[in-house]
């Protein structure tokens, strides 16, 4: 059985030569810290030669031992110089509070910190967004490996499984617009142009806009948690290993579905809510539903609609991409998946209102108001 720590002490010149046996480690070391407090003289040489071993415990002993009594170390293995140094990097003092930073330089830090992040994702999303250009075409070229299960799978959960929500956000939103343009317009004896207000409103943006923030809310978190819990089961990289593109077999059936359904959807959400619209309109003001459709046809051009069909796939392509691109950048815990998955919610949501604001700029340079 190995010895336990010790140490015998030399005086050779004006030196005190400590010349330590056995092994410095935890189970082994006993009483040689009291011991070595004792120890007295001018200049002290720790001489590590005959050491069996030392664990973290032994170095920090030889350590303070050069630190407070300027103890010099000779005789130290290549392992036992590393572990001192390691052990003298780290003995440093532990703030119990931080420095206070002006708030000025703390506000500016954070912006700084928010534009830095905000920049990296924007260059990923655009990564993302080539690593998804390729694996489309790479689809195109070779038919198939295209998985239409995949793809049909995905419209069930992002349009069929989402028409009941969806109709009920839209038709109460319908209500709602109906109801406070009537109240404004009664002020001015025009209460039947709340059928305007709930053709062009419902038609050109609050339709699909809702529609978009809702899928973002639904399908991006989906997206985000489904692909970041395979991540976190090294089930993506399983893929890759077995040549298997996790492009191709994860994110491209999503994105497909969500810009093909995310048309649908809009024309969908934009029906319920004037159908809502018109609900309160025969109710409270006595618009009868024959003249309420006419009106309609009347004051929404075939731009809106024609707007909203352009619009539809750009804000689906937006919020499919947010949510896979998130879910893929999970990596290390199971708080990454919350934490992604709620980037991906607030990311699909900014781009689209982002986005939304880009079109309306552009269709009224255009002349479609």
């Amino acid at each position: 059985m190995s010895a336990a720590a010790d140490f015998s002490q030399d005086i050779e010149g004006d030196a005190c030569h400590l010349r330590f046996t056995g092994r410095l480690t935890l189970a082994r070391i006993g009483d040689l810290p009291q011991r070595l407090e004792d120890v007295r003289a001018d200049r002290l040489v720790a001489d590590l030669s005959r050491i069996e071993r030392m664990d973290t415990v032994g170095a920090w002993l030889i350590h303070r031992l050069a630190r407070d009594h300027g103890a010099e170390v000779v005789g130290a293995t290549e392992d036992q110089a590393n572990l001192l140094q390691q052990v003298s990097r780290s003995d440093k003092t532990v703030k119990v509070r931080p420095d206070r930073t002006p708030p000025l330089y703390r506000i500016l830090g954070q912006v700084g910190d928010a534009t830095s992040v905000a920049l990296r994702t924007l260059l990923g999303l655009l990564g993302f967004f080539g690593a998804l250009l390729i694996s489309l075409w790479n689809v195109i070229l070779h038919p198939r490996r295209f998985r239409l299960n995949a793809v049909t799978q995905q419209f069930e959960v992002v349009g069929v499984n989402a028409l009941g929500i969806i109709g009920l956000m839209s038709f109460l939103v319908g209500v709602v617009i109906a109801q406070q343009g009537a109240v404004q317009l009664r002020q001015f004896g025009a209460e039947v142009f709340t059928i305007n207000l709930i053709g062009r409103m419902s038609v050109k943006e609050l339709g699909l806009l809702m529609t978009a923030i809702m899928v973002a809310g639904r399908s991006g978190s989906a997206f985000a948690a489904q692909l970041g819990s395979m991540k976190l089961a090294e089930e993506v990289d399983a893929m890759r290993t077995i040549g298997v593109s996790p492009m191709e077999a994860l994110v491209l059936p999503r994105v497909l579905a969500t810009v093909l359904l995310m048309p649908l959807l809009a024309f969908y959400s934009a029906i319920i809510s004037i159908i809502g619209g018109g609900l309160f309109a025969w109710i409270s003001l006595d618009i009868p539903p024959v003249t309420f459709v006419q009106r309609i046809r009347e004051v929404v051009p075939t731009t809106d609609f024609w707007a909203t069909l352009i619009k539809a796939p750009v804000f689906g392509l937006i919020v499919a991409m947010a949510g896979c691109f998130q879910g893929m950048q999970v990596e290390g815990n199971a708080e990454q998946v919350g934490l992604r998955t709620t980037a991906a919610v607030v990311q699909g949501i900014f781009l689209v209102i982002v986005l939304d604001a880009f079109f309306a700029v552009f269709f009224t340079e255009i002349g479609w108001i």
